[in-house]
């Protein structure tokens, strides 16, 4: 590999991660814009604007890989190419922290359905198969634009690497300890499928609160004992509409199940408070534990940067500034533990594991899809959800209102899943698992050391001469 004897600076590589990003981007997040459009009251020009301003906003993230590779081959020459996996999952932590985070999209997730090499996330997490995925990249790279022997170094190292992962994940799926251990439990999925613009319809609560009610029983009936309703699947504020709630506690007393439903909370005061809440209700009709939830969404339940965005003011105007809760908590489901994780929550892996480490035995996550419409985007969120599953070890279920609501093993093999915008009620057998995979146990001590690792290239590349 060569460099030009006029060495253009960072700009042109910084550019061009740009415009990598911002393609790769728009293709992926798309559905924002609609989402902002539709539901803000936003003129189709201004939400586009705004999310064409997200994908470039995500894209300094690639910008800055390529500008830090660029820097360490003009150092180090061809091998500077080798640390090409360590800077990209860097970066990839910096979008995931930075600024709220936003971890949508991940490269890892590019492998969440190949099972066999997604199991390294029980390893690793979602960044150790984001360096894979960059390692086999770089690889290509190197293979067809070099010339020298480091081409063949990690061509082998590529193929080791993806062989080693294939028959180890294959070789752990095949021996499936996990499915045999535990106690099992019965859950049951509840999907209303009712349109983002009919859930607070006054003059439709009753109609939903009794779907809700009637495909419990359904599932009740199927021999279910933990019961799943989405985000938000209540259309009234559950503590402060008490008729509503005692129909809630007459289900659960009558079938004898532990509920677990959203519901919008208020905590009164000065000032008051509005939580995205999850209640879990157990047999006896009693709130077993709240859970706040702890990452809200931007630009969804809160807007950050209200002022610099003055020109989108409908969509200030039509979110709501929700609080965020202080902790995870535990929600004890028939002797065991359960923790539930709210819509966007669930694409953070951190959280996950924070509820594991804290005695989570069984994952769940609540959400309402039916902002996306018809777009990629549930099934991008459905597979992220899913990855979770493998990095802890544990089943994962998940209702969505308008779906895609499911059953995932620890292997990630989805055991039941519905389909988008229809009525549904899933009904299978998890375990409660309490051994923790080595992910569960490390965290994100891989990528950790790969920022480490990237800073002390820099740092030991920082008097090195540009190397032509």
């Amino acid at each position: 590999m060569s460099r030009s004897t006029i060495d253009p600076g960072p700009l042109r590589p910084f550019l061009m991660g740009l415009v990598t990003g911002v393609t790769g981007f728009v293709g992926t997040i798309y559905w924002t814009g609609s989402v902002m459009r539709q539901y803000g009251d936003l003129p189709t020009a201004v939400a586009t604007l705004l999310m064409v301003a997200l994908a470039a906003y995500l894209a300094l993230y690639p910008a800055i890989f390529a500008v830090i590779v660029d820097r360490l081959v003009a150092r180090l020459g061809v091998r500077g190419l080798c640390l090409a996996p360590a800077v990209w999952v860097t970066t990839e932590l910096g979008r995931s922290y930075l600024f709220t985070g936003f971890p949508w999209d991940l490269l890892g997730y590019s492998q969440a359905t190949v099972l066999p090499v997604a199991q390294i996330a029980s390893l690793l997490g979602v960044y150790g198969l984001s360096a894979l995925v960059a390692l086999v990249g770089t690889s290509l790279v190197l293979f067809v634009f070099d010339r020298t022997t480091l081409r063949w170094w990690m061509a082998g190292l590529s193929i080791v690497a993806l062989v080693a992962s294939v028959g180890w994940g294959s070789a752990r799926m095949r021996e499936d300890a996990l499915t045999r251990e535990g106690t099992p439990i019965r859950v049951g999925l509840i999907q209303g499928n009712f349109a983002q613009d009919e859930k607070w319809d006054r003059a439709r609560a009753s109609g939903i609160l009794q779907t809700y009610i009637g495909l419990s029983r359904q599932a009740a009936g199927r021999g279910a004992r933990f019961i799943v309703w989405p985000e938000s699947a209540l259309p009234f504020v559950f503590e402060d509409d008490p008729l509503a709630g005692d129909a809630v506690r007459r289900l659960a007393f009558d079938t004898r199940t532990f509920i677990l439903f959203g519901s919008d909370q208020i905590e009164r005061g000065a000032p008051t408070r509005y939580y995205n809440s999850a209640f879990l209700m157990d047999p006896d009709g009693t709130v077993a534990a709240v859970y706040r939830k702890v990452h809200l969404v931007p630009f969804g339940e809160y807007v950050p940067m209200r002022r610099l965005l003055f020109f989108a003011a409908p969509l200030v105007e039509a979110v709501g500034d929700f609080s965020e809760g202080d902790r995870v908590v535990m929600l004890p489901v028939a002797g065991h533990v359960a923790s539930t994780a709210i819509c966007y929550e669930v694409v953070y892996p951190n959280l996950a594991r924070d509820a594991v480490r804290s005695g989570s035995q069984l994952l769940t996550t609540i959400t309402n899809d039916a902002w996306f419409g018809r777009s990629s985007a549930p099934w991008q969120h459905f597979e992220m959800a899913s990855l979770r599953a493998i990095e802890e070890g544990r089943y994962l279920v998940r209702a969505a209102n308008t779906g895609i609501s499911g059953i995932v093993d620890p292997y990630g093999r989805v055991l039941a899943r519905s389909g988008l915008f229809e009525e549904a009620v899933l009904v299978g057998d998890v375990r409660f698992l309490t051994g923790l995979t080595v992910y569960a146990r490390t965290g994100d001590v891989f990528v950790y050391a790969c920022a480490l690792l990237t800073l002390a290239a820099l740092l030991a590349t920082r008097r090195t001469k540009v190397r032509y």
